[in-house]
């Protein structure tokens, strides 16, 4: 696995800064047609699948397809979401429903290749950084994104690659967002093993370690400790049982074998 560089430099780390605040700014005003227009389908290709269109993109092993969906219609602000995992789907940024039509965003799911929706290779000479980052690069392509309205938005594993992207293809980009992720795999490793896992309870976090040294990664033990021990107090805090679909829906459709090769076995470091 090729990691996220250690050491970006001030300024390159300045103008992704700079950049991620672009969108917020432009909130505040840069919507200003009525509301009806942004639903104004007029000349879009993609009215009768509802905003679905599959991308393809060309890759080492051949040519496959990515799975993207567009909600709403704005000529300045149009948001792709990158989601996490790596292996995870768009599914659980569904709750931007809830907020970016208010705001007038046009905006895109997408899952990234070999997750959900997207073609399915299971190819890993393809589970690399750079190739991810690439698949971006002609995922905006496909979508017809410039740099008068590409906003990039990456949450955890996607927002290492959206910051990967930005590096590479700054020029392309109007703005930047990172949300719940560090610049560096290492450091991210270093906090949850030298913080979080002390906070946890030293019996359970003993029985986990145990599982993982034993690879029992599919004991339903091993995710039930997990998720009540770990993921409601760093993932997502709530109890289990009130976690929205979209959610529960992303973790029954996570691509297992990509997550524990780039990731590692859980969400308790970077091990892979």
């Amino acid at each position: 696995m090729q990691t996220l560089c250690e050491n970006p430099s001030p300024t390159r780390l300045a103008s992704l800064f700079v950049t991620a605040a672009a969108l917020f700014l432009a909130a505040s005003s840069a919507f200003a047609a009525p509301p009806g227009s942004y639903f104004d389908n007029t000349g879009r290709d993609d009215v009768i699948s509802g905003g679905v269109r599959m991308i393809p993109i060309e890759t080492a092993a051949g040519t496959f397809h990515i799975w993207t969906k567009r909600i709403g219609n704005n000529p300045r602000i149009k948001v792709l979401l990158v989601h996490g995992g790596p292996g995870a789907t768009h599914e659980y940024l569904e709750n931007f429903d809830s907020f970016f039509p208010g705001d007038g965003f046009e905006y895109y799911y997408y899952d990234q290749l070999d997750s959900a929706y997207s073609d399915q290779p299971n190819d890993t000479t393809l589970w690399e950084i750079p190739r991810f980052v690439e698949e971006v690069e002609q995922v905006r392509q496909g979508l017809g994104l410039t740099s008068d309205d590409f906003y990039l938005y990456g949450q955890s594993w996607g927002g290492l690659v959206a910051m990967e992207y930005a590096l590479k293809y700054q020029q392309n980009l109007k703005g930047l967002i990172i949300s719940n992720m560090m610049s560096s795999a290492p450091a991210y490793g270093a906090y949850a093993h030298d913080v979080l896992m002390k906070e946890m309870d030293p019996a359970v976090l003993a029985e986990v370690q145990q599982m993982e040294a034993e690879g029992k990664y599919d004991d339903p033990r091993y995710m039930e400790l997990l998720v009540s021990s770990f993921y409601t107090q760093h993932i997502l805090r709530m109890p289990p049982d009130q976690w929205p679909d979209p959610v529960n829906r992303a973790f029954a459709h996570l691509n297992g074998a990509l997550y524990v090769t780039m990731q590692g076995p859980s969400e308790m470091g970077v091990a892979g």
